[in-house]
């Protein structure tokens, strides 16, 4: 079927205002531009935001000529509970908000003249999710067009057969019957071609010469062309296996360990809008900081994030949901889940199948359901239904410690006691995952995996892991050993794990292959469930009770404007990216200080030797390597040397002096490895607006850093000023920083900078170029970005 971009021309409103619509293109995230207050029923979960419903409206011409043909819109994702009204008939109703679906138009259009399409997306019934979800048509939609002898939509489907030679798979759905002509390319070149006849089923096999594989890293692919009468269909595609077993879990028959980070949708300053150049940026930037594999919590990601995945050659997760049948928040998917679920998992496989990224499916997120015997059934009933869908292997994310305490009724999620909770203004008490979340914080990280090793957490995991192909541990890393002994058949995912924990998994891992992998809570921060990973002093966080004002989670290994902390840093040296030595200071000027509390938050260190001021303080300083010892040198004197023994983090602590900071790692010989050093700032101080690119497309967004350094380029990170931004030839779309406190949001020209940087979104416009210019009042710092022709962004 021939696609269409469905994206202009809208306008949208609070449903049921007489308010003037205004106009949305989409993506288009409606929550980004609500009021945040107190009396938010989503609260710390949404950043509290308000919600409210929305009506989205458009008019379209259908040529008369169009008369006759397939006509289906499809819509990637609509927040939530979407209703599709087509020239005053209602076509369609989704409640999930993470799923695309897809509207029939047959008896609803008007052909040779207007037609009106509206959208109902519903936000009002809060609180339904426990992070930031956003609001209305906030990923692309697609009209498809084609004759009613067709080629079915998600009716090409391919998967590789072997490797050696190199056989593809071809499955080809048609309405209809007659020939099929069907052509595999590598870049431009033709290395396949065959035609057959069809009666609606039709199943090729291909030899593909000279193959190249499809790899984590190596993003190789193929596009195959299929023709069927005047249709005509194009899927992009790798080469690749999956296997899993004893072995652990293999790519092309190769052992591959995964480096997983967990992930919500959202894109940071730009709410929930699935914008094909955020997506590829926030891929691009965990890979380069040593992961090959994301989860997509706790829902089905987008089109264009699996496409950036694709590129790459990062591995994914695609989870389906955070709730089965019981409830975390009062208006959850918990109402629609049982009628829904085996749709919603069928839309998912059909959006993911061709993708050579995604090599498992997980069907839930900390589901308490699975200590019961009815969810365990359920796990097992989800499980097989996958298969039949796919041959991926399928796992779930069990949080062990908290399905059993949830089993014998300890922070068990309550309608009537979280509706009283919200009604409090002030500091209302948290209930069912929140509850369990603050526990943690305050407890720390060894509360959940110390519990998970009691012998009712295996009781009430047993029967659940055992109905998926993959046992999904969160936070049980202290388990592996023991049930790898225990259970000789189950394979080990951490699921979801502690920034801190990454060099233990990875020991472990690559001495048992049943280990196959770890994503840690999270590899990118995000919008809602705010302060929960986040540790924040007073002069950038007036107050800890994560009340509003807070607006993010601050669990980053990467924070909101994408950069790495240190904490990335310490992962690439734990999975062994580069040995180190790599050197993170504390923040010197708040040395003693108490910040708020997380277990989610492995340190707050910088890279930077740059706190003029604080000469004398007492310096916290982090060094992280693969090394027998390390030894730390500040201006060439030598104050101390540590050994390293079953980790790769070290502290020193000693005075704070200006000039450089040196670390050299050492073997067990005392032979040098290596060596790296810091410098202070110069005094000087410039304003500089550095930007991703230097070239870029119309209608493309462009992502400028805007940063404190020296003549020479060194961050100044104690450098804080409200900065007004400025563009011609393209519009601001986004303006902020990292901190996870903001009072104010992203969608002004001014913005605060925290610990010295900034971060301008701007969306191209049809100029030859945009100038962006940035001032404080004392400093000024400006960039220029080429326009080239608008490109296809699809």
């Amino acid at each position: 079927m021939k696609a269409a971009a469905f994206n202009d021309g809208w306008f949208y409103k609070h449903l049921g205002s007489e308010e003037t619509a205004t106009p949305a293109a989409l993506p288009h995230d409606a929550m980004l531009k609500e009021a945040r207050s107190s009396l938010s029923p989503g609260g710390i979960n949404t950043g509290w935001y308000e919600g409210h419903d929305y009506l989205y409206t458009k008019t379209f011409d259908i040529p008369q000529e169009y008369e006759g043909k397939k006509i289906i819109l499809e819509f990637e994702g609509v927040y939530h509970n979407a209703e599709v009204i087509l020239n005053g008939k209602k076509a369609a109703f989704r409640p999930y908000g993470y799923t695309n679906f897809y509207v029939d138009t047959e008896g609803c259009l008007n052909f040779g003249q207007a037609n009106e399409i509206q959208v109902i997306a519903r936000n009002s019934d809060q609180p339904n999710s426990r992070w930031y979800s956003g609001a209305g048509i906030y990923r692309p939609v697609v009209m498809w067009i084609s004759d009613q002898q067709r080629i079915l939509l998600n009716g090409v489907k391919i998967r590789t057969v072997s490797l050696h030679p190199a056989v593809i798979e071809i499955r080809i759905m048609t309405e209809g019957k007659g020939a099929v002509n069907v052509s595999v390319f590598d870049g431009g070149k033709d290395v396949f071609s065959h035609s057959a006849f069809t009666t609606g089923e039709l199943v090729m096999k291909a030899e593909i010469p000279n193959a190249r594989l499809w790899e984590p890293g190596k993003g190789e692919l193929y596009t195959c062309r299929v023709t069927f009468g005047t249709d005509e269909e194009t899927v992009t595609f790798g080469i690749r296996t999956i296997s899993y077993g004893s072995d652990g879990l293999c790519i092309n028959g190769k052992r591959v360990i995964l480096r997983g980070a967990c992930i919500h949708h959202d894109n940071g300053l730009l709410g929930a809008c699935a914008y094909p150049e955020a997506e590829e940026r926030k891929v691009r930037i965990l890979m380069e900081n040593g992961y090959n594999a994301l989860r997509s919590a706790h829902n089905p990601c987008s089109k264009a994030f699996l496409n950036a995945c694709d590129r790459q050659g990062m591995l994914v997760m695609d989870e389906y949901v955070d709730a089965w049948y019981i409830h975390k928040t009062e208006y959850d998917y918990v109402r629609y889940f049982e009628d829904w679920w085996r749709e919603d998992l069928k839309d998912m496989v059909d959006k993911d199948y061709n993708h050579p990224s995604v090599i498992l499916y997980s069907t839930g997120n900390e589901v308490s359901e699975t200590a019961q015997r009815k969810g365990i059934q359920l796990t097992k009933d989800m499980t097989e239904y996958l298969h039949t869908l796919d041959d991926r292997p399928v796992t779930c994310g069990i949080n062990i410690f908290f399905n059993f305490l949830s089993s014998i009724g300890f922070g068990v999620y309550n309608d009537k006691k979280a509706r009283k909770e919200v009604k409090k203004a002030g500091k209302p008490k948290a209930v069912g995952s929140e509850f369990f979340n603050n526990l943690a914080g305050l407890l720390g990280d060894n509360t959940m995996k110390l519990g998970a090793t009691l012998h009712g957490c295996d009781v009430k995991t047993r029967g659940a892991f055992a109905a998926m192909d993959i046992a999904g541990y969160n936070y049980g890393i202290l388990r592996y050993c023991h049930d790898l002994k225990k259970y000789p058949d189950r394979l080990i995912l951490g699921s979801e794990t502690f920034c801190k924990d990454a060099y233990a998994f990875w020991e472990l891992a690559k001495k048992n292959p049943r280990i196959i992998g770890d994503f840690v809570w999270a590899g990118m921060d995000y919008l809602g469930e705010v302060g929960i990973g986040a540790w924040e002093y007073k002069d950038y966080a007036p107050d800890f009770s994560h009340g509003p004002g807070w607006i993010s989670a601050g669990s980053g290994r990467i924070d909101l404007t994408g950069r790495p902390l240190a904490e990335a840093a310490y992962t690439r040296v734990a999975f062994e990216r580069e040995k180190g030595p790599v050197i993170a200071v504390q923040p010197v000027n708040h040395t003693g200080e108490k910040h708020s509390p997380s277990a989610w938050k492995m340190t707050n260190a910088l890279e930077s030797w740059s706190f003029r001021g604080c000469e004398g303080y007492r310096a916290e300083i982090e060094v992280y390597a693969r090394a027998a010892s390390v030894e730390l040198l500040i201006n060439g004197k030598s104050v101390g040397k540590k050994v390293l023994k079953n980790t790769c983090r070290t502290h020193f602590h000693t005075a704070y002096e200006n000039g450089e900071i040196m670390a050299i790692s050492y073997d067990h010989s005392g032979k040098e490895i290596a060596r790296s050093s810091l410098m202070t700032a110069g005094e000087e101080t410039v304003l500089k607006a550095t930007p991703d690119q230097t070239e870029t497309a119309q209608g493309r967004l462009c992502f400028i850093r805007l940063k404190y350094t020296d003549l020479n380029g060194v961050i100044k990170p104690l450098e804080r000023h409200r900065v007004r931004v400025t563009v011609t030839g393209g519009q601001l779309t986004a303006l902020g920083s990292a901190c996870p406190y903001n009072s104010y949001g992203w969608l002004s020209d001014t913005t605060d900078t925290y610990f010295g940087e900034a971060l301008a979104i701007v969306m191209a416009g049809s100029g030859g170029e945009i100038h962006l210019s940035a001032a404080d009042g004392i400093h000024t710092g400006e960039t220029r970005i080429k326009i080239t022709e608008r490109s296809d962004l699809e």
